[in-house]
């Protein structure tokens, strides 16, 4: 078994994996409804149309899961994009690696601050949601429509978080 370690969520090392929600990721800044709201427009693209996929809105509940956390399968969405945005103020773990060959390869774990959401690119390898400290809503955006839009693989070695 290999120990894992996380590092803090930032946009700049989530990258090639995809997109960390939050304020400072906006492309443009601007006041609307008469003044009384700030938009942070364009904060992460929604990758859901092939094959003629739709966007779906959800909401995912996660039981929290305890250290030590056991790393062993990896999963990915060929047809497109998911978002995570939590809806409550606790910190979760996010686990995401590049694809070898069909693959989940070695993977990179990410702590997100409470408030800090992410959006995979289409096919990037990742765990499922790993929830933290208690019970917690997620809102999701991610594909509807035909088409098989998941894959899961079991990891060459099985990875172990440990807090």
């Amino acid at each position: 078994m290999w120990e894992l370690k996380t590092t803090p969520l930032s946009a700049d090392a989530f990258r090639p994996f995809g997109e960390v929600i939050e304020t400072d990721n906006a492309s443009e800044i601007r006041l609307i409804n008469k003044g009384t709201t700030t938009r942070f427009h364009d904060i992460a693209p929604v990758d859901v149309s092939a094959e003629g996929g739709h966007p779906l809105i959800s909401i995912f509940r996660g039981k929290p899961f305890d250290f030590p956390i056991r790393i062993e399968m990896m999963e990915r969405h060929p047809l497109g994009s998911q978002a995570f945005m939590p809806l409550s103020a606790r910190p979760y773990l996010i686990v995401v690696a590049h694809d070898e060959s069909g693959a989940p390869g070695e993977p990179v774990a990410f702590l997100a601050a409470p408030g800090q959401g992410i959006s995979y690119h289409r096919n990037v390898w990742h765990h499922p949601l790993l929830a933290l400290e208690e019970v917690s809503d997620f809102l999701v955006v991610d594909r509807g429509g035909k088409g098989d839009n998941l894959e899961e693989s079991d990891c060459a070695v099985i990875y172990e978080i440990v807090a």
